[in-house]
């Protein structure tokens, strides 16, 4: 039965995303004073995908990287308590902890890796490295919140981090840990690959990558992807940061307060992304050490020492 509803969960995450990418293309295209595509336009783009066929051959992991990108955002997702409470949302939740999901996150970005090293471009090499570079800067400052807040609860499930969130909105780690849930926030940023931290996926300055390497049903199983992982990763920062989305007595109460937290969380990267130009990897890696990665660390600081 779980495995019914982490398929049926999957579906939704898919369709959820898909709307959200259609609003986020509106905002983008309204500050810049454009019309912007139809809000309906990614189903139409990620079919048109899936009922293409290919006969490029690079290798075999050419072909796992989208494989292994799908499966670290499907991961964390059906690892989740999508809905605390409900168990047609729950999943295998109760199967996993917070050591398992950090494995998801940095599951798909290796396998893009090692995908896009076969991808027979003579520049492949420079590109992984470039993106494994950010990505490894981005996700620092949010294993050191993790693990702050794993002190503070003293427990790697994620049911129990946001069973201890409920009763009260000062309950909710934003209240009890800010200095772990800010430097999750702006490393939030950085995983969200939106400015200013998307130059490695940038068509203005890099017009190869996925989009052009991969065509068909792998281009395909990517988008799917990006429309998961996103909504995966928000999520889990309700779950570990803003007190998670419990099961109420009303099931429509349940989907709007779902639908507010993991849409505010989900616009603060794109808020963001439409305020600031792009910065280069290498001043992204200096600018996630520097004052994220120091939030983190007294973060640490502020539990161990009981502040």
């Amino acid at each position: 039965m779980n495995i019914v509803y982490a398929v049926a969960t999957i579906f939704i995450t898919i369709n959820y995303g898909l709307v959200l990418q259609g609003i986020i293309g509106k905002v983008y295209a309204r500050v810049a004073t454009r019309i912007g595509l139809r809000i309906y336009q990614p189903y139409i783009n990620i079919i048109r995908q899936w009922v293409t066929r290919t006969s490029i051959n690079h290798g075999i992991m050419y072909y796992l990287g989208p494989v292994f990108r799908f499966t670290g955002g499907g991961g964390i997702l059906i690892f989740l308590p999508v809905i605390y409470g409900a168990p047609f949302f729950s999943s295998f939740s109760s199967a996993g902890d917070m050591l398992l999901i950090m494995y998801f996150m940095f599951l798909g970005t290796l396998g893009m890796a090692l995908g896009g090293g076969e991808s027979g471009h003579p520049y492949a090499a420079i590109a992984v490295t470039r993106g494994l570079a950010q990505t490894t800067a981005a996700e620092f400052p949010l294993i050191l919140a993790i693990f702050s807040i794993v002190t503070q609860y003293q427990t790697l499930d994620v049911n129990q981090i946001v069973a201890a969130q409920q009763g009260s909105v000062l309950n909710w780690t934003l209240f009890t840990n800010p200095l772990a849930t800010i430097a999750a926030m702006l490393a939030f940023l950085g995983s969200m690959m939106r400015s200013p931290f998307d130059v490695v996926l940038a068509p203005q300055e890099i017009p190869i990558g996925p989009p052009t390497e991969y065509q068909s049903q792998f281009l395909a199983m990517l988008m799917t992807n990006r429309t998961i992982f996103p909504v995966a990763k928000t999520i889990l920062y309700v779950n570990l940061f803003f007190g998670g989305v419990a099961l109420q007595d009303s099931w429509l109460l349940t989907f709007v307060i779902f639908f507010l937290k993991t849409f505010f969380v989900y616009m603060w990267s794109v808020f963001v992304g439409v305020s600031f130009p792009r910065f280069r990897v290498d001043q992204s890696v200096r600018w996630f050490l520097k004052a994220p990665a120091a939030l983190g660390v007294l973060a640490i600081i502020f539990v161990q020492t009981g502040m």
